[in-house]
């Protein structure tokens, strides 16, 4: 029986102070202390993404902080694409400034002409973003820089600021030539280029944040930059769904779950009769009476975001799902039942000591599976803070720095191979989703690390001092 299926975020002011005739001291320092806070000019911050705004939710959370915990207005430039965060298009004191894209057709060119598109798309991405930073933005107090990718964004925005006099800060979330180096190679004289600009330009930096303190050491020890650790933390939209909130997903998502691609996917019991079933009836969840419940016999939902990068195997994920059938069904010996039988007795409420399996990219869950890899192995993935934020817990990819973020037994399991990581499907889900200890300790290990520390709190402490001491070494 095939169990498992695919579905496919200072500037200071001087006043004068006189003492006139008809009024005290004192009050006239608190009248022009009152007209000098109406007309005090507001400071700026310029965040740049060379990359999709709406796929760089640390970025954006890095424009929301600058505006409502430092005051200040904030200019975004960075690719259109997916949709930024509401909070991000409604705040008035946050504007967007798109570029246009890398033309694609340029992208298909056969490989001879891969040194010249290598040269020249660098070249015009720095024209654009110069022209971005010098000519359409307001003059900022501080640049501050998603890094990767580094070339050409940070010799852009290192000429931006010297032009504008403004201040420069890079947040470093992983090191741009070693994702180059994945298609690459290491030995390539690109990515020797590459590292040489990125090494050259990030020193240049009048500030930096990185994301991990094993990051922190490299670039301490080996690239002579002094950075501080900014962990990446849920921001509060982030939390576990309540049922109805569940069950409203579910009633939103019943049609394509009940009508997959495949006869033989497991999401088609119970499907045959759809144009009959009950608008409130869902594979999760049902109505009984005015409330809502759980159905004891739900698939059990595997939830894995990803992106889009070439540090992530989604192949490990696939071949793990194809292991747990058929290690549930050698356990279960359904080897000489039929498929049919089976969807029958499940149709009719049976529950087996395993669940069904129902994988999504990406949503609410039970577990959440992230199989990014790192290139450096200096980097952390934002997506398992974001599933902690939910409490979820997280089967990850074991590599260096993995352990600053998932506490084995306590918020989450690691795996090297898609054989680990069947078997952790198989014990973390028997007997679910009532009699499974097991993952019941990992989500409430989730929920406390979740909880225990959101972004706000982390910028104020971490990122805050720096941007404003750096802005103030700038105007000074």
């Amino acid at each position: 029986m095939n169990r498992c299926s695919l579905q496919t975020n200072p500037l200071a002011f001087r006043t004068q102070l006189c003492r006139l005739p008809t009024e005290s001291s004192e009050m006239a320092g608190r009248r022009l202390g009152r007209e000098g806070e109406k007309t005090r000019k507001r400071g700026r911050a310029c965040v740049v993404v060379l990359g999709d705004i709406g796929r760089s939710p640390r970025m954006q959370f890095h424009a929301l902080s600058l505006s409502r915990q430092a005051s200040l207005q904030v200019d975004i430039v960075g690719y259109g694409g997916s949709e930024p965060y509401s909070a991000i298009l409604e705040h008035q004191s946050i504007n967007i400034y798109k570029m246009k894209q890398w033309p694609k057709f340029l992208q298909g060119l056969p490989w001879i002409f891969k040194p010249f598109v290598l040269l020249l798309k660098p070249l015009i991405q720095f024209l654009v973003l110069l022209w971005f930073l010098c000519f359409k933005v307001a003059a900022p107090d501080v640049f501050l820089v998603q890094n990767p990718p580094s070339v050409p964004t940070l010799v852009a925005v290192k000429w931006a600021s010297w032009l504008r006099g403004s201040a420069f800060i890079i947040d470093w979330h992983n090191f741009g030539y070693t994702l180059l180096a994945l298609s690459l190679g290491r030995s390539s004289r690109f990515v020797a280029v590459y590292r040489w600009f990125e090494r050259r330009y990030g020193k240049m930096a009048d500030g930096s944040l990185c994301v991990t303190r094993a990051m922190q050491h490299e670039l301490a020890q080996n690239w002579g930059i002094k950075a501080t650790v900014l962990y990446d933390q849920p921001p509060e939209f982030f939390h576990p769904a309540s049922l109805e909130e569940k069950h409203k997903l579910f009633c939103r998502l019943n049609k394509n779950l009940t009508q997959p691609h495949g006869v033989h996917d497991c999401a088609m019991i119970g499907a045959f009769d759809f144009r009959n079933k009950d608008l409130n009836d869902t594979l999760f969840t049902t109505m009984v009476g005015t409330d809502i419940v759980l159905k004891p016999n739900r698939p059990a939902i595997v939830v894995s975001s990803t992106s889009w990068t070439p540090d992530e195997d989604f192949g490990i994920l696939l071949e793990a799902a194809v292991m747990y059938d058929r290690r549930v069904a050698a356990i279960l010996d359904e080897d000489n039942s039929t498929k049919e039988d089976l969807w029958k007795e499940m149709q009719n409420g049976k529950q087996d000591l395993y669940p069904r399996l129902l994988f999504i990219i990406t949503g609410s869950a039970d577990l959440g599976v992230c199989l990014h890899t790192s290139s450096s192995g200096l980097d952390l993935p934002m997506k398992v803070v974001d599933m902690f934020g939910c409490g979820l817990p997280v089967c990850a990819v074991s590599y260096s720095c993995i352990k600053e973020l998932v506490k084995v037994e306590k918020n989450g399991l690691l795996f090297s191979s898609s054989s680990e990581l069947a078997d952790e499907l198989v014990d973390l889900f028997k007997g679910f989703p009532d009699v499974c200890d097991t993952l019941k300790l990992l989500r409430n290990g989730a929920l406390e690390t979740g909880s225990s520390a959101r972004w706000a709190s982390e910028w104020e402490e971490n990122a805050k001092p720096l941007i404003f001491e750096v802005i103030s070494k700038s105007v000074s």
